[in-house]
């Protein structure tokens, strides 16, 4: 998470305000969908340091971190302010990076589970309604092709598993999994095998 900077004054108001717990559960009790609000404990709800917001988007965005806990363990609120008179069309996939960066904190204080982070987006623009979409995955060109990719298990290429004759069916990649599968693996190295690869 990156150092404080100097906050922009739009930066300082949101941060007054929600940097009181009582008013950050009041907003919290009101905003967060009814789904999400009956899993968190906001009595444990705590404000964190930082800011995840790039340098140069600071004049845009201004964002403020907090965690409590959930009916399935820890977890964490993260709120960004959009505060541009052109709102961005892919703040959806900002807010899915940020909340990456969350997770990766929480991984990097010597926890072994990635926590729930609840990104929620502020915004005040001159565009009324907010015209573009939360959903991260509609970001994409083609959105449902990425909910089936990023939904479920990514591909896995195990070779140890693999049988030599599956493997020798396999065409030019054949040669590469059996050295893996019968010599990388068990430590051997395989003097000259690159004068084996294919041009």
């Amino acid at each position: 998470m990156k150092k404080k900077n100097t906050p922009t004054p739009h930066d300082a108001v949101f941060k007054q305000f929600l940097s009181h717990i009582d008013t950050a559960r009041d907003f919290l009790e009101i905003h967060l969908p009814a789904t999400l609000r009956a899993v968190c404990d906001l009595d444990t709800l705590r404000l964190e340091s930082g800011s995840f917001i790039e340098d140069n988007l600071r004049a845009h965005y201004s964002d403020i971190l907090y965690s409590l806990k959930t009916a399935q363990g820890d977890g964490y609120v993260y709120c960004v302010i959009e505060h541009q008179s052109s709102p961005d069309k892919m703040i959806a996939f900002r807010l899915m990076r940020y909340s990456i960066s969350a997770m990766q904190r929480h991984l990097e204080q010597g926890h072994k589970k990635l926590p729930l982070v609840i990104p929620v987006l502020f915004y005040h623009g001159k565009i009324q309604p907010y015209p573009w979409s939360t959903h991260w995955l509609d970001c994409f060109d083609a959105p449902a092709l990425a909910k089936e990719i990023y939904s479920g298990a990514f591909p896995l290429v195990d070779v140890t598993v693999i049988p030599d004759d599956k493997i020798l069916t396999h065409k030019r990649v054949a040669l590469l999994e059996m050295v893996v599968q019968h010599l990388l693996r068990r430590g051997v190295v395989a003097v000259g095998c690159k004068n084996w690869l294919p041009c």
